[in-house]
């Protein structure tokens, strides 16, 4: 079960970029609470990226995103660029760590 709090999106998107948006959300909470394909973060990645092309648009999304949920795009995009493997999968003591640490 998903844990209540808002994702960062910009109203000015529409319905379709949401959808592309709070679909990598979506996997980067998957891949550490049960693991993700490989392909399909990979994919919903480059979809994200059509609607948030810049670098500093998706640093602060990442931080938002990461502020309320304790997950890290950045984190998730950088396990998934550096295994061979099929499926990506985070391990939740760095998601616990990290939402600890944030807390203070």
């Amino acid at each position: 079960m998903k844990p209540n709090y808002e994702y960062p999106l910009d109203l000015d998107w529409s319905k379709a970029d949401m959808i592309k948006v709070t679909t990598l959300y979506s996997l980067v909470e998957d891949a550490y609470e049960k693991g993700v394909d490989r392909a399909n973060l990979q994919a919903a990645y480059a979809a994200f990226k059509t609607v948030v092309p810049d670098k500093g648009t998706e640093r602060q999304l990442d931080r938002e995103f990461e502020q309320a949920s304790g997950y890290s795009i950045y984190r998730v995009m950088k396990a998934a660029q550096g295994t061979s493997s099929g499926r990506v999968r985070m391990k939740e003591a760095t998601r616990n760590a990290e939402s600890t640490r944030s807390k203070h």
